[in-house]
């Protein structure tokens, strides 16, 4: 009699052959999920994102950016904007927003309308440095040094010496009250001379918003203008990344690399607005109206004169300063630093310089490469007693010694010559 239970399958082989619904369902939920978190645009801080609102109350405004969850505006953030601005918004409206932390405690993303209203509005008078436009604003106050307007939501300042001579002219009294309270909300037009973000400086010019056409007067010096010539030209603003100065009527750009051979971070350390200066043509951009100038191709470049004493092959004392991934860097002397390559510090193969030197070691290291133009040596410790160089080596050493062995007294007598015979002997 054949065992009835032994001709089904038992349950555990049914569950292995058609599955468990749930299982397969909590699997597919987990696939979805995955996918959506890989499509989702993660929020990163300090980036500016455009949202939607998606609801507005006392104590905080939801914005959605595209994330996981809404981003709020709350607390502090949400203190910043005026009862004005707070009533202006409405659900479903776009706005900037800045991310100030894309998970906080609670989990949430910390948003700032203000400031990301703040960053836009530097972008845009840093363009307009650049750009040279006239922007037509009004007059908000007033201090002991000139007048203060808005541009982009920004305050900026106009010194005295740079409003306009018909504004000037109106000027009477003695006290910044007397001088400037009653041009308070009269219109203005002006220029953006000086733009620095990091210390929240906009200052502004009426006297360069000229009624002449710029760009007419640009063109034309544009044309006359040779590459190699020299002009004197007087510095009309100021910016991060480099100045602005006038010559002839026609405003050209020197870049920050340009100023001088030594490294500065803002043009404020060796220009200011309003000081003549000698310039460089070095580059004429007809087609899109720009002119790069130069400063320092005007002055002796000091590296060239620390490196007339090295030269290709010879042997050098130098300090580790520091240490990279591509290499290690050795200052000479006369402040001369070079770079020893990765590939240069061994004859087998180098994972990190740390495995060969450390920062501080004095090393003799050979000179193998000099580039002027770039103000680059290249310098190697695996050759240091390379057969390649024997030769340099002992003719520089026996110049050295010979060098030493004539500046050292001699302990013989002076060669005096014998002295003629007598005529009687």
């Amino acid at each position: 009699m054949t065992d009835q239970n032994s001709a089904l399958p038992s349950q555990g082989s049914e569950h292995h052959q058609q599955g468990d619904p749930k299982d397969t369902n909590n699997q597919s939920m987990e696939s979805l999920l995955n996918e959506q978190e890989l499509s989702v645009d993660l929020p990163q801080a300090g980036e500016i994102r455009k949202g939607t609102i998606a609801s507005i109350s006392p104590s905080q405004i939801l914005i959605s950016i595209g994330a996981k969850s809404e981003g709020v505006v709350s607390g502090r953030e949400l203190d910043q904007l005026t009862a004005k601005e707070i009533e202006a918004f409405q659900v479903g409206q776009e706005v900037h927003v800045f991310v100030i932390n894309p998970e906080d405690d609670n989990g949430n993303v910390t948003l700032s309308l203000k400031r990301a209203q703040e960053q836009i509005s530097w972008d845009d008078v840093e363009k307009f440095v650049t750009d040279g436009g006239v922007i037509e604003s009004k007059i908000v106050g007033f201090n002991k040094g000139g007048l203060i307007a808005v541009v982009e939501g920004l305050r900026g300042f106009i010194p005295s010496s740079q409003i306009g001579a018909l504004r000037r002219s109106q000027i009477s009294g003695e006290t910044p009250e007397q001088k400037y309270q009653k041009m308070i909300g009269q219109p203005i037009s002006v220029r953006v001379i000086e733009v620095d973000r990091e210390r929240r400086r906009l200052i502004l010019s009426e006297r360069a918003a000229s009624t002449e056409s710029r760009q007419s007067l640009k063109e034309r010096i544009i044309d006359e203008l040779e590459e190699g010539q020299v002009y004197t030209g007087r510095v009309t603003s100021l910016a991060n990344f480099g100045a602005f100065i006038n010559i002839n009527g026609a405003d050209g750009l020197v870049h920050l690399s340009e100023l001088s051979w030594d490294h500065i971070e803002h043009p404020r350390e060796v220009l200011e607005v309003g000081q003549e200066v000698k310039v460089k043509v070095i580059n004429v951009d007809r087609e899109k109206k720009r002119i790069g100038l130069s400063v320092r191709a005007l002055q002796d470049d000091p590296w060239r004169s620390r490196i007339e004493k090295y030269s290709v092959g010879q042997l050098v004392e130098g300090k580790i300063t520091r240490l990279t991934k591509f290499g290690a860097f050795a200052r000479l002397d006369d402040d001369v630093e070079g770079l020893i390559h990765i590939s240069e510090l061994a004859d087998h193969r180098v994972e990190h310089p740390k495995e060969v030197i450390k920062e501080g070691d004095l090393k003799t290291l050979r000179v193998i490469r000099i580039d002027p133009d770039q103000h680059r040596i290249g310098l190697s410790l695996r050759k240091v007693d390379s057969a390649a160089f024997v030769d340099k080596d002992f003719k520089l050493l026996a110049a050295e010694f010979n060098s030493e062995e004539d500046d050292e007294p001699s302990d013989e007598p002076p060669f005096e010559p014998p002295a003629e015979p007598s005529a009687g002997n």
